[in-house]
């Protein structure tokens, strides 16, 4: 069921699963996705007697800010400080947390800085924070090969892009980040849907240059970023899984994570999948969730 809550600076909206008394799982999307990546994992999780909690991030779907002088910020600490806010808008305590892309980082920084509120972690491409500090140290070429999008979004001409063609650019990067993944169109189209809020393209562009230091963040957020900056360890029960196809970010890339987690930790590697794991393969998604509990 589609439910919208004032949390934060947001008016959230998010499905809301299963048994309320359930051991509560948020599952967090990525850009450019929503909350249709997990389609097929939600009902795996309500099955195993779960709360399933699926929100669409700022800048998607039905997700409103609540004033427009808020800035719309897309930066890392806006990610965790959203779900923080949501679990305390809907008196949430503690849960699993689990994502990918924009929804793990946020995922992996409310683990790292309140790990109270985190009884287990599932992050696809493992310790999914920005190291801001050294984001303009040159990558190896295959590498800035592949985050040209990134750069693309640096400019205004980015920004003009993703304004004018945001169907198409998005599909694209799909097709580029998950090569094995044979979806069709109103698979897409159900999902692209959600590309049309107001703040889309500004929370967009606004990530991708805060993450290189090329733009201010939302002074509210500093105090999240300086504890972010210090990359903080995790020491909630985690499993990090990598898909085989990412074309994004290599499976192998993620291998030396290890280090920032100082729990429980289990790396997955799922064959064929790209970026989207949870949609590409729900089920390895969710026994990885499943075996937190």
């Amino acid at each position: 069921m589609l439910k919208q809550i004032e949390a934060g600076v947001l008016s959230v909206a998010y499905r809301d699963e299963g048994d309320p008394g359930g051991a509560p799982v948020f599952l967090m999307h990525g850009f450019p996705y929503d909350v249709h990546a997990y389609d097929e994992v939600a009902p795996l999780l309500v099955a195993a007697g779960h709360r399933v909690i699926t929100p669409y991030l700022r800048g998607y779907g039905p997700t409103r800010f609540l004033s427009p002088v808020t800035p719309r910020s897309g930066q890392q600490a806006a990610l965790a400080g959203d779900l923080l806010a949501l679990m305390d808008a809907l008196a949430i305590p503690e849960a699993l947390l689990s994502g990918y892309d924009w929804g793990g980082r946020a995922a992996c920084i409310v683990a790292a800085l309140w790990p109270e509120r985190c009884t287990g972690l599932v992050s696809c491409n493992g310790y999914n924070v920005h190291d801001i500090a050294t984001s303009m140290n040159p990558r190896p070429p295959e590498d800035e090969h592949r985050y040209w999008y990134q750069y693309y979004f640096h400019g205004e001409r980015g920004r003009a892009g993703l304004a004018r063609n945001r169907g198409a650019l998005c599909k694209l990067l799909w097709r580029l980040w998950s090569p094995n993944w044979r979806f069709d169109d109103d698979t897409y189209a159900r999902t692209a849907a959600s590309f049309d809020n107001p703040d889309f393209v500004e929370v967009v562009t606004h990530s991708y240059r805060h993450r290189y230091a090329l733009a201010p963040g939302d002074a509210a957020l500093e105090p999240i970023e300086r504890r972010v900056a210090a990359l903080p360890p995790i020491g909630v029960p985690t499993v990090a899984l990598d898909g085989d196809g990412d074309g994004v970010i290599p499976a192998g890339g993620c291998a030396a994570h290890q280090r920032h987690f100082t729990g429980r930790y289990e790396r997955r590697v799922v064959p064929v999948a790209g970026h989207n794991l949870p949609q590409e393969d729900p089920r390895a998604f969710a026994d990885a969730i499943l075996s937190l509990r």
